[in-house]
């Protein structure tokens, strides 16, 4: 089957001979579903081929243990299966995202790809002997239950071997910057008007914590993709499945990749619906805001150099102008944002694809299965893109801490000697005189040098406690 001259050969499914590329692994039915879906040029994922093909492998293994499958047949299957997932026949892998609702042509389309290449391994066998996509590849399986598991299997490998590390080297960045920054006090910002101080490290500390807090989120959506519907084949009853089959799929797949599945306890609901990838996506959702709100802070915080705020000096990339000499442009945490917008996006598909479960069969699982898997490598790329590229090479201006001690709301710290009200006489006319809250109290009270010293010390205002009184938000 490595011929490239452009020749046809002839392949069969139950509707009869079609032709098909002399060249391809797939066959007649793949070959339908291709000329059937010309929608886009979307198509399953690396990662989602290398989940389905591993549990093809695994299958094979065990109907070969459950004496269903004959040990030369399923070798070879087992060898095939695992070329597939290595990614030697991606590109036979040539059916739309939007096709049947099931995912019955990709399924299929994996089940020829890897029985022509097990006769092949079987050096041609016979005709008697062909490896069948049906009968031997697809042994106690159904598209039904074969792909929500391999949706779930490659979310959980993305996640572990991407998504996490990405995470954790992102959130160790911003840590590091915390204690870096923590030495310098600047003005807090609440409605975007100036507040309280706050430490610069402070501020980096709460982003760290948002990324902390994700990667629970992250965890929470592990946990729901465990469950998988392997073992219910069409409708959830396991009609023509060994009852060991699933469960001892099951354990081998999480030998061999080290993520957590197992079979679930209610086959009804796992082929009936996707609410499992609906819940993990939400909280995939929820990074990406997360994200989205730490660059754009760090972007707003770069902002300048002269005319904005101008407190932090973000990594120079790349030119940001083609017509201004010197523009410097915050393009990583503008990658970043847009990155979050995507995700949020695929969240809302896949929301409507979750939505399509009728009876006893969700039909929109390619587009979840594309939208979920996107979702976790955009997050994934994007996070150690902005900790490599921006975080770590962030520094801090002298801007903040100067702008301190022009801050109007250090006239907070003097409401429990003056009152409320007062306080607020004085943050007013220093407003409206240029003043600082300093040169206004020491002219509008009978507070001394020594005192306002105390009163007006920034640090203390960063501490718990109630020495800088009562405060509007």
């Amino acid at each position: 089957m490595s011929s490239s001259d452009g020749k046809m050969r002839i392949e069969r499914d139950s509707m009869g001979p079609m032709e098909v590329p002399a060249e391809a692994y797939y066959g007649a039915s793949t070959m339908r579903a291709a000329l059937n879906f010309p929608i886009s040029r979307l198509r399953f994922s690396r990662g989602f081929i290398r989940a389905l093909s591993l549990i093809k492998g695994k299958a094979a293994e065990v109907n070969v243990e459950l004496g269903l499958l004959d040990e030369t047949i399923g070798r070879a299957i087992s060898d095939a299966a695992k070329e597939a997932a290595e990614g030697r026949f991606d590109d036979q892998f040539v059916i739309d995202i939007f096709q049947t609702g099931s995912g019955t042509s990709t399924n299929m389309n994996a089940n020829e790809v890897i029985a022509n290449r097990a006769t092949e391994l079987m050096d041609g066998g016979t005709e008697a002997g062909r490896v069948h996509p049906n009968d031997h590849v697809n042994i106690c399986q159904s598209s039904n239950d074969v792909i929500p598991t391999a949706i779930h299997l490659a979310a959980l490998m993305q996640i572990r071997g991407e998504l996490v590390p990405a995470l954790g080297g992102l959130r160790e960045a911003l840590e590091e910057k915390s204690r870096e920054f923590w030495p310098l006090i600047k003005t807090g910002r609440t409605h975007l008007q100036d507040a309280t101080p706050i430490r610069l490290g402070q501020e980096f500390r709460g982003y760290a914590g948002q990324v902390e807090r994700g990667l629970h989120r992250v965890k929470h959506a592990q946990e729901e993709l465990a469950e998988v519907a392997l073992g219910g084949t069409a409708v959830g009853t396991g009609i023509n499945a060994h009852p060991e089959f699933a469960g001892r799929v099951c354990r081998a797949l999480r030998a061999d990749t080290g993520v957590d599945v197992r079979e679930s306890e209610n086959h009804f609901q796992a082929q009936s619906s996707l609410d499992a990838v609906v819940e993990a996506s939400g909280s995939l959702r929820t990074v990406a805001v997360s994200l989205g709100k730490i660059a754009n802070d760090i972007r707003w915080l770069g902002s300048g150099p002269r005319a904005g705020l101008g407190e932090l000096a973000l990594p120079e990339v790349q030119p940001g102008s083609s017509i201004m000499p010197g523009k410097v442009n915050p393009v990583i945490a503008e990658s970043v944002i847009q990155a979050s917008a995507q995700v949020i996006g695929n969240d809302l598909a896949i929301v409507q694809a979750g939505q399509g479960g009728y009876f006893e069969l969700n039909m929109m699982m390619p587009v979840a299965a594309h939208n979920l898997l996107e979702s976790i490598g955009l997050l994934a790329a994007s996070s150690e893109n902005f900790s490599s590229q921006c975080v770590r090479g962030l520094k801090a201006t002298q801007t903040g801490p100067r702008m301190v001690e022009r801050g109007l709301m250090l006239g907070t710290a003097l409401a429990p000697a003056l009152g409320y009200d007062r306080a607020a006489k004085i943050a007013k006319e220093a407003s409206e005189s240029g003043a600082s809250i300093r040169e206004t109290a020491l002219r509008m009270t009978e507070l001394s040098g020594e005192e306002l010293d105390v009163l007006l010390d920034p640090t203390k205002m960063t501490e718990p406690g109630l020495g800088g009184g009562p405060a509007g938000g």
